[in-house]
């Protein structure tokens, strides 16, 4: 491996790498755009593109795309050659200006929830200069947004670009009222990344990790997680080989990969970098999991990003580290003081308000069909959202409600009772691991996404809600400074928590006390998909968007069927995988398995009629039974199945799916998972969890 400083961000046409290359006037020009969002001339953009098609060029690139989300969630890209043949029959490499900043792509084939038409194909990219160009496989990738001909956004990028500029706005707002001049307000995430690695032989012989991202069926492992032996664990060394090419592979591309380390569940990893700009973040996130899929065959291995792909253990998250940033100021910050900085706990309370209020809106940015299987299960937070503050934090709270004078407990040393560790100061707040929006320090950790999400659509909602509670702050202030000011502010943050007290929960989220608790509370609980995703039409949903630009009524509603029948389809593969491996694989096996052993009691009494087959009898009954039970729960869900697939409208057939198909497919499960531990290992037609997870 190359020493960090010399290969890091070596493939990234970064700021460093403009200052280098571009003239000084045309680099000032394009910091603006990037910095203040001045709008960019051709004239400067012919000149960029020319600095970064010959930088692509000498890191080995032949070909250039501009590189989106469309709102499959994943990237996607379209490579053109640097080509431009002469009339002599020659070529020269060429890339204009023109191309840099647009494309345009087929638009027909990406989901659009309605927006396009087959024969309406055309889309365009516009280049994003905020997050940076990079090579990665010898083409020069160029981030972009993806808009329709006729404007609407067909991307996950758009929206949050849109949500960035209204927290911009209206964090300003808010600092102009504590005397502070114009900054640049970004929010900032760092994406921790959970993961599997298992064998690529085991992932080939299931097909519904294949197919599905996730084991349909699978009994137990003798061994789970219950030794908590795996957590921070010495890695596999195949592993270990895996992230070290990993490493160096995300270096290069300028990903600030800090942390890795096993998870808690058997064969299960996580990767965490240092946090930025949302934008860029989330650019660099998604690099990250495309690379660690495309990585690991090189050491034999299958990297599986699904929500939940083995029952009974750890599902993988994505925790969104989120929090404000104004220069080098993070708006988050308690401070020495928190109760005195008035600041701090205007932008604390505008997250509990927006939080609070759009609750069921952050909810459905993470609903998917594996995250269902994920949420309140193990160390995920349950479905129903609340805020985690802490013990100080939660404290100045309630003194802030109850009108009360609060009394510091201080940030106290803790002695760990070992002479040779050092002393260290508590922290203002401790973990709570089962909160789903809970207060770190000096950020929210959410904790609700799933490993498989683009968390462009949670941090939208986010930025956008934050960007509405600043906004009514900033509007009741207006007029109003000094101890005016100071007074005003301190009675609307008093007001406001007293209102929103509700999302705050500093308990354990996994107790049967908590929905009870949450109902009386008036909190939301959508446990499923197709429970959660109706609120995304909700016209308080639209006028949130349509307040700040950042969706019109028609793109929430494309959106929203975009997610209907993602979910829909997912589950209608899953049902079909379902009923060929039982018919294909399952079935068959077990009605061998029976045949053997009906064949060895006729070969036993033949030889000796006296002996006592109680037991090979009672085996071949409870197989016989078994059979019978997987054929009924088989037939159940191939009639729900092939009827909710005649269901017309999207979410109908959603909520068929939830709470009628997915049962079915819960009981065909445990019928196949019964035979697993009956069914000689000799006969089971895939692998099993002790041998997928415990590899070598």
């Amino acid at each position: 491996m190359s020493h960090v400083s010399e290969i890091y961000g070596s493939m990234v046409f970064n700021e460093h790498t403009m200052q280098e290359r571009l003239p000084s006037a045309t680099y000032k020009q394009l910091m603006r755009t990037i910095k203040d969002g001045e709008p960019l001339n051709l004239e400067v953009a012919n000149v960029v593109a020319h600095a970064m098609k010959e930088w692509a060029i000498e890191k080995g690139a032949t070909h250039y795309t501009h590189w989106f989300q469309p709102l499959t969630g994943i990237t996607s890209e379209k490579h053109d050659a640097f080509l431009d043949p002469t009339p002599d029959g020659r070529a020269i490499q060429s890339f204009s200006g023109k191309e840099l900043i647009q494309g345009e792509p087929d638009a027909s084939s990406f989901p659009s929830g309605g927006l396009r038409a087959t024969f309406e194909a055309r889309g365009y990219t516009a280049w994003d200069p905020t997050s940076y160009a990079f090579v990665k496989d010898e083409v020069l990738c160029i981030p972009t947004a993806f808009c329709s001909y006729t404007g609407e956004a067909l991307d996950k990028k758009t929206p949050l670009l849109r949500s960035m500029v209204a927290i911009d706005e209206q964090a300003n707002r808010v600092l102009k009222l504590f005397g502070e001049g114009h900054q640049k307000i970004v929010t900032t995430v760092g994406a921790e990344q959970e993961y599997f690695l298992i064998s690529e032989k085991d992932y080939a012989k299931r097909l519904d990790l294949v197919l599905t991202g996730r084991t349909l069926f699978g009994y137990p492992p003798c061994k789970g997680q219950e030794l908590e032996e795996h957590y921070f664990g010495a890695i596999r060394p195949t592993v270990n080989e895996f992230m070290k090419e990993l490493d160096d592979e995300l270096w290069k591309l300028g990903v600030s990969a800090k942390t890795k380390h096993n998870e808690v569940a058997p064969a299960q990893h996580e990767l965490a970098p240092i946090f930025s700009n949302s934008n860029r973040a989330i650019d660099e996130n998604l690099l990250t999991m495309e690379k660690m899929k495309l990585l690991a065959s090189h050491h034999g291995l299958v990297c599986l990003q699904h929500e939940k792909p083995f029952e009974g253990i750890n599902g993988s998250g994505k925790h969104n580290n989120w929090a404000i940033s104004a220069g080098k100021k993070n708006l988050l910050d308690p401070g020495e003081n928190p109760m005195e900085n008035l600041r701090f706990l205007v932008f604390l309370t505008g997250v509990i308000q927006a939080v609070d209020d759009y609750q069921e809106l952050l909810r459905m940015s993470v609903a998917s069909a594996g995250n269902d299987h994920r949420l309140g299960a193990n160390e995920a937070p349950p479905a129903i959202v609340s805020i985690f503050l802490g013990d100080e934090l939660g404290a100045i709270v309630d003194a802030l409600i109850s009108d009360k004078e609060y009394t510091s407990a201080e940030r106290v040393a803790m002695d760990l009772g070992v002479a040779v560790l050092p002393n260290f100061l508590k922290d203002n707040t401790d973990r709570n691991r089962t909160s789903p929006f809970a207060f770190t320090g000096n950020k929210f950790e959410f904790r609700m996404p799933g490993s498989a999400v683009n968390l462009s659509d949670a941090n939208t909602i986010l930025n956008t809600a934050m960007a509405k509670s600043l906004k009514e702050f900033a509007d009741a202030m207006e007029g109003k400074s000094g101890d005016e000011f100071e007074a005003a502010a301190i009675a609307y943050i008093k007001d406001d928590l007293r209102k929103h007290q509700r999302i705050i929960f500093n308990g354990n989220g996994y107790s049967d006390e908590w929905p009870v608790e949450a109902e009386r509370r008036g909190l939301a609980n959508h446990p499923t998909t197709a429970d959660a995703l109706p609120c995304f039409i909700d016209q308080k949903s639209i006028d949130l968007f349509g307040e700040f630009n950042v969706l019109s009524e028609v793109e929430v509603r494309s959106r929203y069927e975009v997610k209907l029948e993602k979910y829909n389809k997912l589950l209608n593969i899953e049902a079909r995988t379902m009923k060929r491996m039982v018919r294909r694989f399952f079935l068959p096996a077990i009605n061998s398995f029976a045949a053997d052993v009906a064949r060895d009691i006729a070969q036993v009494k033949a030889a000796l009629p006296s002996a006592d087959q109680t037991f090979q009898e009672k085996k071949l009954q409870t197989v016989v039974d078994g059979t019978k039970r997987v054929e009924e729960a088989l037939d159940a869900l191939n009639t729900a199945h092939l009827a909710n697939v005649e269901i017309a409208d999207q979410q109908e057939r959603a909520n068929d799916n939830a709470h009628h198909v997915i049962p079915l497919m819960d009981e065909l499960r445990a019928a196949i998972d019964a035979m697993e531990i009956v069914v000689d290992d000799n006969h089971w037609p895939v692998p099993t969890y002790n041998e997928i997870l415990f590899y070598c």
